[in-house]
């Protein structure tokens, strides 16, 4: 972990939202299971988010709902949280285990290319996006997020964790 990247899930705050929104979801979905993409434009960089609710840059993603499939959730997702669409198939690189967020918690991580159809503008869950290169990162970018991006140019061995 370098000086730069921030945990995930650190800090009471953010420990106690995590807990409820999982409680929550105890109701709505026997396990979870959510998608998140690394999403690169035709640069080649990549595109990522900060939520209001929790502290650090992630890349785009989120909780499936019951009946939605994979494709389904992530389209909506992109769309919902960077005025994103989908150029091509996207590639299913691994499935996680996110161990950090409940005992529960699986994450479908894809690969893919993106074209943004506007600029996203800050709401009460995204406080800022954009398109990074790779070698230029927000400073605190999650090191979950650093992670995924070395197991995809295969400087690290992929974790079955997130």
């Amino acid at each position: 972990m370098s000086s730069e990247d921030i945990p995930e899930i650190r800090g009471f705050r953010t420990r106690a939202m995590v807990w409820l929104l999982h409680q929550f979801f105890i109701l709505r979905r026997g396990m979870t299971l959510g998608v998140r993409a690394a999403c690169f434009d035709a640069e080649g960089r990549v595109f990522l988010v900060r939520h209001t609710y929790v502290p650090g840059w992630y890349m785009p993603g989120g909780g499936m709902e019951r009946h939605e499939t994979a494709r389904a959730a992530l389209t909506k997702e992109l769309r919902e949280e960077g005025n994103l669409e989908i150029l091509g198939e996207p590639q299913l690189v691994h499935v996680y285990y996110n161990r950090n967020a409940s005992k529960r918690d699986h994450v479908l991580f894809y690969r893919l290319t993106v074209e943004q159809t506007a600029p996203r503008a800050a709401d009460r869950e995204i406080a800022e996006s954009g398109f990074f290169a790779l070698d230029a990162l927000p400073k605190d970018t999650t090191t979950a997020t650093r992670r995924r991006l070395k197991e995809l140019s295969g400087e690290v061995e992929t974790s079955d964790f997130w």
